[in-house]
């Protein structure tokens, strides 16, 4: 498979009043089309940073995105964002959320007729047909949830990016909506990039597992291939062992190979103050 998008030498620096902030450096990923790649990482990683720069949404300081060989400047269709708050309009019925989209990005290319069945299409994928007229304070929030997902969907994306998109739902209804997302990846292959802080959601559903190492001058640390098989059903993945390896891999990661670093990074602060200080007497 051909490489879809690519992440070069990433570095981003924000301005702050104590000086420059160097949140991400050296990031470099490349992406095959149909792909599901997850980030994961401790909190303040840069996790969401890079998904921001992959959106458009930030522009990195040096390096840069290229998507199906062009490069990435502003936010466009062709990238749909799917956050963790649904950021649904509450005045509009579900199926409203989702035609807002359609109509921003296929404008005039599609007949009414067109845009009502690829609307309600959308919302049967995720399984939200029964309720797409009603209106987000009407529903909970994993169907809320699903809305979001549809409308990016219903985009079309070469991209689908996602942030902690079931951060906020129970563990029944995140299951759930791990299931309908493997369910839409099989049948549409989209390319995902998703941003996790579950190990176990991480593995169940991605092809890779980013690793990115603490902040701040956050990169790639490791990246983990997934090579289980698909369909993946979560009760025979849990006594499967190259599942419980995969997972263990991640976390050793996070929680033996993070600290050492962080070890190695107070011991050479605490040698330069040393220094310092016995260079002021």
């Amino acid at each position: 498979m051909s490489v879809l998008l690519d992440i070069s030498q990433i570095d981003m620096v924000f301005p702050t009043p104590k000086g420059p902030f160097t949140a991400l450096q050296g990031v470099d990923l490349k992406i095959k089309k149909g792909e599901f790649v997850s980030l994961i990482g401790h909190s303040g990683c840069g996790k969401s940073t890079v998904l921001n720069v992959v959106a458009g949404l930030y522009q990195a300081t040096t390096g840069g995105v290229i998507l199906n060989g062009k490069e990435v400047s502003e936010p466009g269709p062709e990238r749909a964002v799917v956050f963790q708050n649904h950021s649904l309009l509450p005045w509009l019925t579900a199926y409203e959320n989702v035609e807002l989209a359609v109509k921003q990005v296929f404008g005039n290319t599609k007949s009414k007729a067109e845009m009502k069945e690829w609307i309600e299409h959308n919302l049967t994928l995720v399984h939200m047909d029964h309720a797409m007229h009603k209106r987000p304070d009407e529903i909970s929030g994993g169907m809320k949830q699903r809305v979001g997902i549809a409308r990016a969907l219903a985009m079309q994306p070469e991209v689908l990016l996602m942030d902690e998109p079931f951060g906020a739902l129970d563990a029944l209804t995140r299951a759930h909506m791990q299931d309908s997302l493997m369910e839409i990846q099989n049948e549409l292959n989209n390319t995902v990039i998703m941003i996790t802080h579950d190990v176990d959601e991480a593995v169940l559903l991605s092809d890779r597992i980013v690793m990115m190492t603490n902040g701040p001058a956050a990169t790639v640390g490791e990246i983990l291939d997934v090579e289980l098989e698909r369909p993946r059903d979560r009760l025979t993945l849990a006594e499967d062992p190259e599942y419980n390896r995969l997972r263990s891999e991640v976390l050793k990661f996070l929680y033996e190979k993070q600290r050492k670093v962080e070890d190695i990074g107070k011991h050479k602060a605490k040698s330069k103050a040393t220094k310092k200080e016995s260079e002021a007497a």
